[in-house]
């Protein structure tokens, strides 16, 4: 059972733990099998954004571009090799120390047919984002340059792999792992509140069943008739 801890906060808003670990370690003390822990920010450290303010055919290579790329507090070069790349496009760069996640290699400062190159502009693909490689991952043009991209995507979350027993079928939910985790600091559950608009309207004037093989329904009919409660494959 994966628990977010983001979500957790949502039903104790008031939440306050010493690290991580000492979260996990009493979740342990009160029974919650802790298999596993994963900072989802980990993922993409060193990834910012990044605004494309110059692009450049490289002279050494038709498929290539010169990139300036302003990631907030400096101007990076950057060789590109995607063809969606333009001027003004906000996209994710992997700076140097990043390691990007499809891969696992770390992008260090290079020269690429004889230009510097100091970070990546990335695609979906690299990022493990999905199977999209065509070409780079453009942003919204809202977004800010310098901001770190775990935070853009919202993937800032501390993510408890926990294992639950048979007797334990209250922790199959995050209301009820906040439960365990409110009463271990003693605060206050906030569930939230349910809201639903009634109608009127009858299920039966908003769902159609079309019978398309009627002869296979007359089998069955039949077959239940003669069986009782057992039914006919």
């Amino acid at each position: 059972m994966k628990i977010s801890l983001n979500w957790l906060k949502e039903y104790i808003p008031d939440l306050k733990y010493e690290s991580i670990q000492s979260l996990s370690d009493k979740m342990v003390a009160v029974g919650l099998d802790i298999e596993g822990v994963e900072d989802e920010s980990k993922t993409f450290d060193k990834f910012e954004i990044g605004e494309v303010v110059e692009k450049q055919k490289h002279p050494g290579a038709d498929k290539l571009s010169l990139c300036k790329v302003n990631t907030g507090d400096s101007v990076l070069s950057i060789v590109c090799g995607a063809p969606n790349v333009e001027a003004g496009q906000k996209v994710c760069v992997a700076i140097i120390g990043a390691v990007i996640p499809n891969g696992g290699f770390e992008i260090k400062k290079s020269k690429i047919r004889g230009e510097l190159s100091e970070g990546m502009i990335c695609s979906e693909k690299e990022l493990n984002m999905s199977d999209n490689h065509e070409g780079i991952l453009v942003l919204d043009k809202d977004a800010v340059p310098g901001e770190k991209f775990s935070d853009y995507i919202k993937a800032n979350d501390i993510v408890f792999e926990i294992g639950i027993t048979a007797n334990r079928g209250d922790l199959f939910s995050h209301i009820g792992v906040a439960r365990e985790v409110a009463a271990i600091y003693d605060k206050k559950i906030t569930i939230p509140e349910i809201k639903f608009t009634e109608t009127n309207d009858l299920t039966k004037d908003l769902v159609k069943i079309k019978i398309e093989d009627p002869l296979l329904q007359k089998i069955y009919r039949k077959g239940h008739t003669e069986c009782g409660d057992k039914r006919i494959s």
